[in-house]
């Protein structure tokens, strides 16, 4: 199912500012401030060169609209809609000059974002009837997690934890410092107490029969081979929910859904997803 989140407005304005100076610097779009005489009034469209799903047209628009607020947006193809190759996704019109300077910044963030959500989208049709759920991971690009989970589920997609702070997910590296599994679940268990989930990555049927007897709620069922996995699964039926993750492609996926995992998670949505090719077309106003 496609959710489009309501974003808290404070959190992406700081992303979109750090954005603009970036791009702008002290001296601001100097292009543009030298070839297009001041007062000159436009019309730009942001249109999709390829096809997908759109995520991020309020975040492009805002954009616009930080740089100059008397520019006017229109968001043409909402949030979770599918466009086609030469489809319009929104309009902003006003100051050329402004129009201009926002350009990539906007381009960029809408363009990042709407690959995210179509690519999620490719891999939630992937097992569409399975009952397994396709869900993010911490694997983002720094800063900008809060948009790029929202793009996620713009895709139907699902998140995963958010960051170090809300859920506990014991890997390979804490137990290899930490000892056995059964002994940091309990030991995390017992630290945070009933009301936080702890989730512990597993390698083998071994590791994962120490993990349920320990009482984790989720259990990440790591690089298994589809019989092993399906195996873990009938053991953790009824007792934890089950994550496949390590090695997920669209060629698998459904192969992996039909395991009967609860979960998939695919770090690809975010960390490899082509971004949806969108230019601005500009006017006279």
């Amino acid at each position: 199912m496609t959710t489009c989140r309501r974003l808290d407005r404070m959190a992406v304005e700081r992303i979109v500012r750090s954005a603009l100076e970036e791009d702008l610097g002290q001296m601001g779009d100097i292009t543009s401030r030298s070839v297009v005489p001041a007062g000159t009034l436009a019309r730009g469209t942001v249109v999709a060169r390829n096809g997908g799903i759109v995520a991020g047209p309020a975040i492009a628009g805002m954009v616009f609209e930080t740089l100059d607020p008397r520019l006017e947006v229109e968001i043409l193809r909402p949030c979770g809609e599918p466009v086609g190759a030469g489809e319009a996704i929104l309009a902003v019109e006003g100051e050329a000059r402004s129009i201009l300077a926002a350009e990539r910044t906007a381009l960029n963030l809408l363009g990042r974002l709407s690959g995210i959500a179509t690519l999620t989208r490719r891999f939630v049709e992937a097992v569409a009837g399975t009952g397994a759920a396709i869900t993010d991971t911490r694997k983002t690009t720094p800063g900008l997690r809060v948009l790029e989970r929202a793009a996620v589920a713009a895709g139907g997609g699902r998140s995963h934890r958010f960051g170090l702070f809300d859920a506990v997910l014991i890997k390979d590296n804490h137990l290899a410092v930490a000892g056995s599994v059964r002994g940091a679940v309990q030991r995390a268990r017992s630290a945070v107490g009933h009301t936080v989930k702890v989730e512990v990555e597993v390698e083998t049927l071994e590791q994962l029969a120490e993990a349920l007897e320990a009482g984790a709620d989720i259990v990440l069922l790591d690089n298994m081979d589809l019989t092993t996995l399906a195996r873990a699964v009938a053991m953790a039926k009824g007792h934890a929910l089950t994550e496949a993750s390590g090695g997920i492609t669209l060629e698998n996926v459904r192969a992996v859904a039909e395991t009967g995992v609860d979960l998939i998670s695919v770090g690809a949505l975010t960390h490899s997803a082509p971004a949806l090719d969108v230019s601005l077309e500009m006017e006279g106003a």
